[in-house]
């Protein structure tokens, strides 16, 4: 029974060094990130138009789905240069293609965002045209 205890013990302290890893990376991500400051000025611009406009339940959704998409293709971008910079210190071509298609998945994930952004706020800045 003890034994089953001292188990159990150890998944929570497990857990909780977990999220310790998890919070080290987001921090270490916008440490050595400098877009990744970029993107979380955007976003939180983003939120505040969200407020200022009265988007709906439908349209926050899809805005904070977007700012989520962005900020984790560009932690997933920023992962795969930090193994390739361990794995290939040396200029290989491969290592290159794998890192720029890293940086177009951001892109990728950026445009969608705007394009969502347009579709939620354009219709909203027509009422200061009309």
């Amino acid at each position: 029974m003890d034994n089953e205890k001292e188990k159990r013990a150890w998944d929570v302290v497990r857990r909780a060094q977990s999220f310790t890893h998890a919070f080290r990376g987001m921090k270490l991500f916008i440490k050595t990130t400098p877009n990744a400051l970029i993107h979380i000025c955007i976003g939180i611009l983003v939120i505040i138009a969200g407020f200022y406009f009265d988007v709906s339940t439908f349209e926050w959704i899809a805005l904070i789905f977007a700012i989520g998409f962005v900020l984790v293709s560009e932690a997933f971008n920023t992962a795969i240069e930090i193994d390739i910079n361990l794995t290939s210190p040396q200029y290989h071509p491969y290592a290159k293609d794998t890192k720029d298609v890293a940086a177009g998945a951001v892109l990728l994930a950026s445009f969608t965002a705007f394009v969502i952004g347009l579709i939620i706020f354009l219709p909203k800045f027509n009422i200061f045209f009309y």
